[in-house]
């Protein structure tokens, strides 16, 4: 049992991050970006000095990979080990170029379906999200960098393991990512209360990305001026919204609807 000095408490790991693939310290995240493996993300204790940490900090910028400032003691409480200042998050899956994987719908003969998701930072939503779209076929998930719920076990635990052979892509700038869809031929379409029209009077046959919002702020309005179509999904009932992993389950499976009715 380890000692603690009279009047102290222990203070306990963080339990929302025991399940998450880390390393920790300079060599070994410098390690872990060098050998290729996908980092989330990096957690960096605020006032670090020195050549590797000048080192570390470079990689960081010359790979693009998301990081944060933080005080030790949030550092501390992932893991009590010797971390020196440095965590790591490492992706349990690999993402992949949204480009990519449109042309390759494309050159498969499919009309693309990617599903984007802005400011969706639940977990479990996710996971439920991408459960979902895997079984409906979407072709890939569209996340930011920043902002978006950890693919973490939990998140993969709940998409019944959706999220490891359905492509996610990682965007730094939802807004340009749209834009670029677009101009590749994409409808955007946008799910949000401001819509005037109803989910099923939207044609959304053709190739199509749909844009889902955090139900604590919805889609951001960058995004929604980009938006071809602003869709809302009719309610009958008292509550103000529905679940967003629902209604993103109500619009792929409309799209399917409508590509599979013949005229």
């Amino acid at each position: 049992m380890e000692n603690l000095k009279p009047g102290r408490t222990k203070k306990p790991i963080d339990k929302t991050m025991e399940d998450k693939n880390f390393v920790f310290g300079f060599h070994s995240t410098i390690e872990a970006i060098l050998s290729g493996k996908e980092i989330d993300r990096i957690l960096l204790k605020k006032g670090l000095q020195g050549d590797l940490y000048l080192e570390l900090t470079g990689l960081i910028r010359e790979y693009n990979i998301p990081y944060q400032m933080v005080p030790g003691e949030k550092i501390d409480r992932i893991t009590r080990k010797n971390h020196q200042g440095v965590i790591a998050f490492v992706s349990l899956i690999s993402y992949q170029p949204i480009e990519e994987v449109v042309q390759r719908a494309f050159e498969n003969g499919k009309v693309p379906m990617v599903l984007m998701l802005d400011r969706i930072t639940d977990v479990r939503n996710f996971g439920a999200i991408a459960r979902s779209a895997e079984v409906a076929g979407v072709d890939a998930l569209v996340i930011p960098e920043k902002g978006a719920a950890q693919i973490n076990a939990d998140a993969i635990k709940t998409s019944s393991g959706a999220l490891m052979s359905l492509p996610v892509c990682r965007e730094k700038n939802l807004v340009q990512t749209a834009r670029m869809l677009r101009n590749s031929g994409l409808k955007i379409v946008a799910a949000t209360e401001k819509g005037a029209t109803n989910h099923f009077d939207c044609d959304l046959k053709q190739p199509l990305v749909l844009l889902m919002g955090s139900e604590e702020t919805g889609i951001d309005n960058a995004l929604l001026r980009i938006a071809d179509d602003l869709v809302k999904i009719p309610q009958f009932g008292t509550i103000q919204s529905l679940n967003v992993s629902v209604a993103a389950g109500v619009l792929i499976y409309e799209a399917i609807r409508q590509r599979f009715t013949l005229d």
